[in-house]
Parts: structure tokens; sequence; C-alpha cells
């Protein structure tokens, strides 16, 4: 729920609509918490020197909360997590062994092995060993078994692991750098029937629609 007024929110998301920004959306939309947008462009504001002071990389998302400064989407679903526990978005701290080993698995070998594919990058049996996804098509068996194994990635019930997990998954399965498996549909319907995903994708859309209508 972004708001205008920079006074009624303490969480400030700065995001572009055609990113990675879509995750931390997301995953404010399950917090259910007031934030301030702030859109920024590939090639100039994102480059900006106040930006940079925030986030070095000049990428988005970054999230700041009572001047906190978060970036990475993995971490930003995990600190927003813990930051707001009345969302229930992450286990009891004794139970969280699945949330942060498919949460960080999502983010280190997952990533890494759709990111080598996406650019054609072709390991030797020698490079497996030294990589740590060791191939890709061995990251997708994992990944399956993991979704498949429960409603969802961490046990019963839903959390920020399956906000970062599922992007992953729906995003891939929609341009084509990860298989339209039975597993990865079952799990992906469930996440899109999410109002919080609806209401995030449905903020994206329009300020990319508006985007495009600038030309």
């Amino acid at each position: 729920m972004p708001v205008t007024d920079a006074t009624d929110a303490e969480l400030v998301l700065y995001t572009h609509p055609w990113s990675r920004g879509q995750i931390a959306r997301w995953m404010l939309e399950e917090v259910g918490r007031p934030y301030r947008q702030v859109l920024l462009d590939f090639g100039s504001t994102m480059k900006a020197p106040d930006y940079l002071a925030l986030n070095p990389l000049g990428k988005v998302p970054t999230v700041v909360h009572r001047g906190q400064v978060v970036t990475e989407c993995a971490a930003i679903c995990a600190y927003l997590a813990d930051a707001f526990p009345a969302a229930g978005l992450a286990p009891a701290p004794a139970e969280r062994a699945a949330y942060y080993r498919w949460l960080f698995f999502a983010a280190g070998p997952l990533e890494a092995a759709i990111i080598d594919r996406t650019l054609k990058v072709e390991l030797t049996p020698r490079q497996e060993v030294m990589a740590g996804y060791g191939s890709y098509e061995r990251a997708v068996e994992v990944i399956a078994g993991a979704v498949s194994s429960g409603p969802y990635v961490a046990g019963p019930g839903f959390t920020a692991a399956d906000v970062y997990v599922g992007s992953h998954l729906i995003w891939g399965m929609q341009f084509g750098t990860l298989p339209k498996r039975p597993e990865f549909e079952d799990y992906a319907a469930r996440l899109v029937a999410r109002p919080a995903y609806s209401a995030a994708k449905a903020i994206d859309e329009a300020l990319g629609q508006a985007l495009q209508a600038k030309g």
C-alpha cells in the first residue's frame, strides 16, 4: 500500500516496475504496512550520488526502514519478516532450518545457475566442482524437490521464503529460464492466488504502462 506523503510511512521502497523491485513490493504488500515508493530510472537516477550512497551497486530494490538500509531481495524479505512479526511471515526461530535453507539456496546456487544458463555459460565437469550450484540441471531438480515437499517451501505455512523462491520460479517460467514443470506450476498457482501478490502485481503493471505511455 504505497503512500504519497513521506510522513505517513516509516518504510521507503526504491524501485522500478521492470526490476527485482517487484519482489520487494510483493513482500511489502504481504507485510501490510504503508510505504513510500521512490521510482528510479536505470541509466540516470539509479546511478546518482544520493542513491549510490544507499546502494553502491546502483541497482534496485532498496528498502529503508527507520534509517536502516537493506539491499538484496533475499535480505529484504528476511528483514521485513523479522521487523514486522505480526505479519507471520517467518517461522519461529527454532523452526527456521528449511526457511533459511531455501531462501538462501534461491539467492545463491539457483540464481547463479539461472544466470549462467541465460548467459550461455557452459561449465566443464571440473568447473562444476567449483560452482556452488554444480550444474543447472541439478539445481533445478533440487528446487523442484523443495517446492513439492509440501504446500510451501518452508513447511505448511506461507513465509517470506515463498516470496523469494516463488518469484524466481514465476519469472523463470514466464521468461523461459526455468522449465514449466508440474511441481513449479502447482506451487506458483498457490502463490499468485494470494491477495498481496495480486496487489503488488497491479501496482507494478500500472507503473509499467505509465512508463510505456511516456515513450
